[in-house]
């Protein structure tokens, strides 16, 4: 193995890791907050952080937002796939709700014929079937247990897919902290419209009251580690490609599920893991007919 590519699987692991390692940090605020909230403030430190960053190294030139429409299709993306997964991890255990996002390239899949007018693929088909039924594996006591909020982590990895749609269509009009901001920037009016809504309902979950300290911080790790993970997995595409480090992603599974399990006792059982299996399945057999690039949980 060349000396980049083996750098380059070093950052895809340690970047996707990262990433599993914010979301137990959001699990860990379950009941505290809601996940609207959560969503919200990750956000604001996040576009905050990295604006600042951006007018140092680019001045104002670097916050232009190339292509408004599809930059606000980003914004809405993420902020809905922020809501649900978070939301998703109060409810369902860790490894359960990482392993059902991992449906979001087949979903990408099906959704660029519609958007981007890509043509439809025999293998998209068979890979976004294969999909379904490890989704239905997975999910099989939680939406016994709790209903419909069940498929949240569904609504999040379609909130991922339309991210990605929209990352094609502004991809090479900016450089990656650019994208980063303009995306972080745009995500938070939808974060705190859906924040307000929530409040105003009257529902308790979604109230919002005055956050404890330790979430506050909570919030502004997520916020750091997310960046430096997605800082990691693009030093990786730049070292060995996307093609090469895709199939790393799936340590974030891994992490998931051990973290699950020793951090909140979320012993993953027989069922649970062969749905998981199988969508990592579904997931391979797309990669290895395309470059399909595999967004990351919690992006």
């Amino acid at each position: 193995m060349r000396g980049n590519d083996r750098a380059g699987l070093l950052f895809g692991l340690a970047g996707f890791a990262t990433l599993s390692i914010g979301d137990a940090v959001v699990k860990s605020m379950a009941g505290t907050w809601p996940g609207t909230a959560i969503a919200s403030l990750r956000y604001v430190f996040g576009a905050i952080g990295l604006a600042t960053i951006l007018l140092a190294r680019e001045g104002r030139s670097g916050f232009a937002f190339p292509h408004l429409r599809f930059q606000l299709l980003r914004g809405f993306a993420v902020s809905m796939s922020a809501i649900a997964f978070f939301s998703a991890l109060f409810l369902i255990p860790l490894a359960e709700a990482t392993s059902i996002g991992f449906t979001a390239p087949m979903i990408t899949a099906l959704l660029a014929p519609l958007v981007l007018g890509e043509p439809m693929r025999r293998e998209t088909w068979i890979a976004s079937i294969i999909a379904f039924f490890g989704v239905l594996i997975v999910l099989r006591p939680n939406f016994a247990a709790i209903g419909w909020p069940a498929l949240l982590p569904l609504l999040s990895a379609t909130g991922m897919a339309l991210m990605m749609i929209g990352n094609r269509k502004v991809a090479g009009h900016a450089s990656a902290l650019a994208m980063q901001v303009s995306i972080a920037v745009l995500a938070v009016p939808f974060l705190l419209t859906a924040m307000a809504i929530g409040h105003l309902s009257g529902l308790p979950a979604l109230h919002v009251g005055w956050p404890q300290w330790s979430v506050v911080a909570r919030c502004a790790f997520i916020a750091v580690s997310a960046s430096v993970a997605h800082g990691l997995i693009y030093m990786a595409t730049t070292r060995a490609g996307a093609a090469t480090i895709a199939p790393t992603t799936y340590v974030q599974l891994l992490v998931a599920t051990l973290l699950g399990w020793a951090v909140f006792g979320e012993a993953p059982d027989a069922m649970a893991l062969l749905g998981a299996a199988i969508i990592i399945g579904a997931g391979l057999y797309l990669w290895r007919s395309g470059p399909v690039r595999q967004p990351a949980i919690g992006e």
